[in-house]
């Protein structure tokens, strides 16, 4: 018997493991372009900065892979650092940078592989 043998979530557990630091990159970068291309810095920057985060994790999670995102986002000249401590085969991370005359603007990416 298949489930029995631990092989139940292997064929019907529809999501898949491996981070791609390169698609996630693009994934992101894409929702940058979209909420800030054209903009000058304003008022309106938190509305942005949680734009980006919203349509960053949706457009992952549509990859189905099994982990858990967590995208942040920050908007202005400061310098950020971040860092975590995890296997680096299943999990990873990513930034994305982006900057134009009037602001500057760093997403994370964190992703944590779900283990069942």
């Amino acid at each position: 018997d298949l489930i029995s043998m631990g092989f139940f979530l292997v064929l019907h557990f529809p999501y898949k493991v491996g981070f791609n630091a390169e698609e996630a990159h693009n994934i992101v970068k894409e929702c940058v372009d979209g909420v800030l291309s054209g903009e000058d810095y304003n008022h309106n920057i938190n509305q942005w900065t949680s734009s980006i985060v919203e349509q960053s994790l949706i457009h992952l999670v549509k990859l189905r892979k099994a982990y858990k995102n967590i995208v942040t986002c920050s908007a202005y000249g400061f310098h950020t650092a971040s860092s975590g401590f995890w296997d680096t085969t299943p999990d990873g991370t990513c930034t994305i940078r982006w900057e134009n005359q009037t602001m500057k603007c760093v997403v994370n990416v964190f992703t944590i592989a779900i283990v069942l």
